[in-house]
């Protein structure tokens, strides 16, 4: 997390500052709602902008990968008829080579008749069983092509069927990569009309500042919940809490994002204390779960975030020092137990909540206060199963 305010927030003319521990308030007119109510749904349009593009980048690379398939297929089938060729040619080599060796024959078979010793015909004679004995070993290695002959058509006509078969099958995937793309693409112009909308419907004042923190934190604006900030998970003054629940915009004093309540989520769910002599034998077959890895890849200890939802599955992967996000959200189809089973198959299993929506809202880093409260779970886990941290999970659970 960043630490202390960002350069050049606002304007002293733009802002009415009041002096708070953890929040200020940048406008007290209550209509400044509408404001945020565009900033809402500009955040939700830059995630699915930046999700378009991730998925529109990976198309080519997609189909880059089914080419090099399909042209593994051809190799192998140009190998082949290669094979094919080359016995025809060696035949065609020994053909010629047995007649060369008849007409021998038959020239020593008419100088032996003018020959006047017989050391000269002894000589003779041995030049034509040498000559006979070469058109036996020809004749033996034409046999041989000959018996290959039948295993090498078979080979190309297998080559040339699965290369039939995999040109329609490879067809209809590149076929659904363009279809996929020209979607993504018609819907990132859908979603980039609806960005620049929201945008109109910002102050230039508000939207500066929601543009200059979602540079730095990855995201301009945080829900305010159980009174708190979402983003950084800070707790608020009740006065400030009271200032954004009336609809004034107010500013986190702790991450700088700018505040939003929302109706629906006011009632918070309690969340288990982690300071709790006993831990909860975690939940078996629910749809989230945190997971620990001590030696994940080459990146070491990690947290990993899976959640089911629908017929899909999601994975985010997290450095458990920094609480950085490491790489992009992983999907994948089915329940996470099985698609994500590497990744999780040798964690240990944690207890702590786990939101979709604030991940999301997180961007590529965890707040310091979810962190704290892994690694609490964490050490709890520890202190119970010592031997946790070396014995591989039989059956991936979630929390």
């Amino acid at each position: 997390m960043l630490a202390g305010k960002l350069p050049n927030a606002a304007s002293p003319a733009s802002f009415v500052i009041v002096t708070e521990p953890r929040a200020k308030i940048i406008s007290a007119q209550s209509n400044m709602l509408p404001d945020v109510q565009n900033l809402i749904e500009l955040k939700k349009a830059d995630r699915e902008i930046l999700r378009l593009k991730e998925e529109i980048a990976t198309l080519p690379k997609r189909v880059s990968a089914i080419e090099q398939r399909l042209a593994g297929t051809k190799t192998a089938l140009e190998k082949a008829r290669e094979a094919v060729k080359g016995d025809e040619t060696s035949r065609r080599k020994y053909d010629s080579a047995i007649q060369d060796l008849q007409q021998k024959i038959s020239k020593y078979r008419e100088q032996s008749l003018a020959v006047k010793t017989n050391d000269q015909y002894r000589a003779l004679m041995h030049e034509i069983e040498f000559a006979e004995q070469d058109i036996r070993a020809n004749e033996d290695k034409i046999l041989d092509l000959m018996v290959n002959a039948e295993t090498r058509e078979k080979e190309v006509k297998a080559a040339e069927a699965r290369l039939k078969a995999e040109t329609v099958e490879i067809e209809k995937e590149k076929e659904e990569a363009r279809r996929v793309t020209s979607l993504d693409e018609k819907e990132l112009g859908e979603w980039n009309a609806r960005r620049d909308a929201s945008r109109a419907g910002v102050k230039e004042d508000l939207l500066r500042h929601y543009d200059r923190v979602l540079k730095f934190r990855g995201s301009g604006l945080a829900e305010v919940r159980d009174q708190r900030c979402m983003g950084c998970q800070v707790l608020l003054r009740p006065q400030t809490y009271n200032d954004v629940r009336s609809g004034q915009t107010v500013e986190c004093e702790s991450c700088q994002r700018i505040l939003y309540f929302d109706p629906n989520t006011e009632v918070a769910v309690q969340k288990p204390s982690l300071t709790a002599k006993k831990r909860a034998r975690p939940k078996v077959h629910v749809s989230r779960a945190w997971f620990y890895r001590p030696d994940f890849d080459e990146v070491g200890e990690v947290f990993i975030a899976v959640a089911n939802a629908e017929a899909r599955c999601s994975c985010r992967v997290y450095d458990a020092h920094s609480g950085r996000k490491i790489g992009v959200t992983r999907n994948r189809e089915g329940d996470f137990i099985n698609a994500f089973a590497y990744e999780i198959g040798s964690g240990i299993q944690l207890r702590s909540g786990l939101d979709e929506k604030q991940l999301d809202d997180w961007g590529g880093e965890l707040p310091s206060a979810i962190l704290d409260e892994l690694h609490g779970d964490l050490k709890v886990a520890r202190a119970e199963t010592p031997a946790t941290e070396t014995q591989v999970s039989e059956t991936p659970a979630a929390s």
